[in-house]
Parts: C-alpha cells; structure tokens; sequence
C-alpha cells in the first residue's frame, strides 16, 4: 500500500484540520497513529495496522507525550508492553490536575 492509498483509504473526520495532501505518511506517523487510536474507527485501525505494523505502532505510542488512557490500555494489551515503557504514562504522573490530586 502506497502513502496515497493510505491517506485516501482513511476516513476524511480525522484530518480535519490538515490538508491531507501535505501530510507525509512516515514523517508524521505518531500524529496518525494518535488519531486513528483516538478517534478512528476499526477500518482505520486495519489500515494503519497492515502499513506500519504493530511493532511500529507501539515505537510510536512509546514517543507521545499525550494518548488516552483507553488507547494505552489497548496498545499495552495488544502488543504485551507495560504502560511505565509509555513516555505519556509518566507526563501524566508528573503533571496532575487539581481535580485528580
């Protein structure tokens, strides 16, 4: 599958806010995986699945400074990581909001 395949095979509501023909599919692959785990729907997931792959993906998810936690929990499930391997399980540790404390 070629980036423009993948770009055009994705659904239009995650991107929004970019022009899609802009979008380099390697070099901005931690903005899609965040937004195919966040907001995407289970063909997206296969999608992004078959092109990068599951060890690529969870590369990816390690690097995020934010993803929900129901997107971490799911990552950590599928790929038998801890969520303490994920750089957005400590940014959330060392920042807590009022309402959390």
């Amino acid at each position: 599958m070629s980036q423009t395949e993948l770009k055009n095979k994705l659904s239009k509501h995650l991107f929004w806010d970019i022009d899609t023909d802009s979008l380099d599919v390697e070099q901005h692959a931690q903005l899609l995986v965040q937004r195919v785990l966040e907001r995407g729907e289970m063909s997206d997931w296969r999608f992004i699945l078959d092109y990068y792959g599951l060890p690529r993906i969870v590369q990816e998810c390690k690097q995020m400074r934010s993803l929900d936690p129901v997107c971490l929990s799911y990552i950590c499930l599928i790929s038998d990581t801890r969520k303490e391997d994920y750089r957005c399980y400590h940014f959330k540790q060392s920042n807590p909001t009022l309402w959390n404390s």
